[in-house]
């Protein structure tokens, strides 16, 4: 595949609305808001929501979430169970893959442009990583079969190495993967700020990285951190942003990331959705937030017509 040609112009932002309710019952109010602010996406947050049991949709719960989210002036996304893992041992395997295929479903059914799914990660100590590897390429062609016939993607979020992981891929290794498996239905989520972790702890330059999973990213997840660990002991989310440490989903500005330096040396996939991930605790400054996320898509769709 040609994973290098210049992208068109995004197809626009948007920003995860967060779960207070399983049965969300809160969803209106949360799409009004995302109406008066704008966006051109919403992605929704179905891994909190009750809609699957043991890989079974429940049809009365879809069909009310569905009712929910007609009729509005933006697109969707969606963001599936994080508890997913491809790389998982043999024995496990069929149940994350019967849940991918639930999300899936539920996607398709919301009309859906993106699905996002994490990685997968190797924990334990005997399995093979390049074994592993495999496990997930398949299924992810299984998975891409699927989302084809639901008339979306299924874009595979780096992610970083947390709760005694042995291995998940670094930026460049999930590129290749991707460009391995060569399935026009299964793409990339960038999330910048999980790879700043990873690099970090890698010890490997952030930059090379980025650019090299930009070209299969048809989503990118848009968040502020300053790429350390959670090192130190705390107990509230405002001791660990004092220290600057964790995954923080903080808004663009607060952390250290080079977003101008990102834009312009990264080329997305064509159709690419940049979407924010704000942590419900700064929810304050969403509004000023979605100016900042559409002067960042401008800087990614200029780099990208100079390029090209």
């Amino acid at each position: 595949m040609d994973a290098l040609s210049p992208a068109p112009a995004l197809l626009g932002i948007g920003y995860s609305i967060r779960a207070t309710s399983p049965e969300f019952e809160d969803l209106p109010a949360k799409l009004d808001e995302a109406e008066r602010l704008g966006v051109d996406f919403v992605e929704l947050p179905t891994f909190a929501w009750t809609l699957v049991v043991n890989g079974r949709v429940l049809d009365d719960r879809l069909k009310r979430l569905v009712a929910a989210t007609r009729d509005r002036p933006f697109g969707y996304t969606v963001h599936g169970p994080l508890a997913i893992n491809l790389m998982d041992v043999p024995a496990r395997l069929p149940r994350h893959e019967a849940l991918l295929a639930a999300s899936i479903e539920i996607a398709g059914a919301l009309g859906a442009e993106n699905y996002v799914m994490h990685t997968g990660c190797v924990r334990e100590q005997d399995d093979d990583i390049e074994v592993a590897y495999k496990r997930q390429r398949d299924a992810l062609a299984r998975a891409g079969d699927l989302a084809a016939r639901h008339d979306l993607t299924v874009c595979v979020e780096n992610v970083f190495r947390f709760e005694k992981m042995r291995e998940t891929a670094l930026p460049s290794r999930l590129a290749a993967e991707l460009d391995a498996l060569d399935h026009a239905h299964v793409r990339a989520t960038l999330d910048v700020s999980h790879a700043y972790q990873r690099c970090t702890e890698a010890k490997v330059p952030l930059l090379p990285e980025l650019a090299a999973l930009a070209p299969f990213a048809k989503h990118v997840h848009v968040h502020d951190s300053f790429g350390r660990a959670m090192e130190s002991w705390s107990v509230d989310e405002a001791e660990r942003l004092g220290l600057g440490e964790g995954d923080l989903h903080l808004p663009v500005g607060w952390g250290d990331l080079p977003w101008e330096t990102i834009a312009a040396q990264c080329r997305l996939a064509p159709r690419a959705i940049l979407n924010l991930e704000l942590h419900r605790r700064y929810w304050s400054e969403l509004p000023d937030q979605i100016p900042v996320m559409r002067q960042l898509a401008d800087a990614f769709a200029t780099a990208a017509a100079t390029a090209a």
